[in-house]
């Protein structure tokens, strides 16, 4: 069974805890020819005024980039054998800030939530690695899917119904 809330505060503890517990999401974008294409991604979430924020540390592939470029939306899937669950539909914007970067690079060093994240160091050289770029994920939905009883809920955000 399916609800929905009204505050992403009600579901943001699963939230958290369910991408703290899977880390890797599947993201998926579409071509100019409305085909999916899916890769698999670590980005890390915050909440910014009651809401979720998410952000991507990546390299801006030719391929993403081009579907970006023609439609900003991209769902972000996590899945776990327990069968917990989330989907985030977002709107992605590139950001080309290096105060931004810092912020993304230390929220990955942290985890955020707690368990999510990497030492970008692995990647990049560090905030001004001229190959590191930064994805803005905005959520205008997101479904948590509790395992043990299948109980789904969904956030959206006010005016995207």
């Amino acid at each position: 069974m399916t609800g929905k809330v009204t505050s992403f505060a009600a579901i943001e503890d699963e939230f958290s805890t369910y991408i703290g517990d899977i880390v890797y999401a599947t993201m998926t974008t579409v071509d100019a020819k409305g085909r999916p294409r899916a890769r698999v991604l670590i980005p890390v979430w915050e909440v910014v005024d009651g809401r979720p924020l998410g952000w991507l540390a990546t390299y801006r592939t030719p391929v993403k980039a081009a579907h970006l470029a023609r439609n900003p939306h991209a769902t972000f899937s996590y899945w776990t054998h327990r069968q917990n669950a989330v989907a985030v539909d977002t709107v992605a914007e590139w950001v080309d800030d290096v105060e931004v970067t810092r912020r993304v690079w230390r929220l990955y060093e942290q985890g955020s939530p707690p368990g999510a994240g990497y030492d970008l160091g692995n990647f990049w050289s560090g905030v001004d690695d001229p190959g590191l770029h930064v994805l803005r994920l905005t959520p205008w939905r997101v479904q948590v899917i509790r395992g043990r009883d299948l109980r789904g809920r969904i956030w959206q955000a006010e005016g995207t119904a």
